[in-house]
């Protein structure tokens, strides 16, 4: 099963602006961003809502062009489309990530007592 993505020229900058405003969103691609290059599975995001909130806000940045899903197995692994963003919109990505970075206002993702500095 392959899930549809926008190719790089199909993303649109107030699309993207508006599914990086909600703060699941951004703090999904704000963890992402963090751990670049790694394929992550959704069930890393369920601190931030139940799994059919999660779908939905994971099934927005797919479809406005900010992750790539990929479907393996049962599982579905999320990358951030940082080169095609990147691409696209030049410094875009970095300064909201960096943005959110310092944002106390957003979910924490992934914590977990042995990402805790003791």
């Amino acid at each position: 099963m392959t899930l549809p993505h926008p190719t790089p020229d199909q993303i649109s900058l107030p699309i993207v602006l508006a599914v990086l405003g909600d703060p699941t969103r951004l703090a999904i691609v704000r963890y992402l961003a963090s751990k670049e290059g790694v394929p992550l599975n959704c069930s890393k995001f369920l601190d931030l809502a139940s799994k059919t909130n999660l779908s939905y806000h994971l099934a927005k940045l797919r479809e406005a062009g900010v992750t790539r899903a990929e479907v393996v197995g049962t599982s579905r692994l999320i990358t951030l489309r940082r080169d095609d963003l990147d691409q696209r919109f030049p410094g875009l990505l970095d300064s909201v990530i960096a943005a959110a970075g310092t944002d106390p206002a957003l979910p924490a993702v992934g914590v977990s007592e042995a990402d805790v500095p003791a």
